[in-house]
């Protein structure tokens, strides 16, 4: 019985790796650009940011965070992710307000900053290969 117990705890907690903590649905995500075409330049800069129609579920918005490099996030909000509400990229550069809720996140982490946000924003992964960025899931 113990070891019944056992490996049904060992099955729940491999299960839940990996699971996405934003309630964001899952599309396919794959993006490239070359940080040398103008619309892509600023993201050479810490603290700068490109906001992208037509990935992910409500686009994307990459940014160059000062401490950890490149950073991915759909800008599909978390609070009543069905609603496909966009955020946007406040003027500080350093947050992303959703619009139909008020709720703020942070770009350096995806997480929620102000009610009524409770999970963070759904991040990809990024890679930047001589000057070619792609960002996937």
């Amino acid at each position: 019985m113990m070891r019944k117990v056992l490996l049904l705890g060992i099955c729940l907690f491999l299960a839940s790796c990996g699971k996405d903590p934003s309630g964001v649905p899952d599309v396919p995500v794959y993006f490239r650009a070359s940080l040398g075409n103008p619309a892509y330049s600023g993201l050479n800069n810490p603290g700068n940011h490109v906001e992208i129609s037509g990935y992910g579920v409500a686009g994307l918005i990459i940014y160059r965070s000062p401490f950890e490099g490149l950073l991915a996030y759909d800008r599909c909000s978390t609070v009543n992710p069905e609603r496909k509400c966009a955020v946007k990229v406040d003027d500080t550069g350093i947050t992303a307000t959703d619009p139909c809720s008020g709720a703020i996140f942070s770009l350096e982490d995806g997480n929620p900053q102000k009610e009524p946000a409770k999970k963070p924003l759904k991040a990809y992964y990024v890679s930047e290969n001589n000057g070619i960025i792609s960002v996937s899931n």
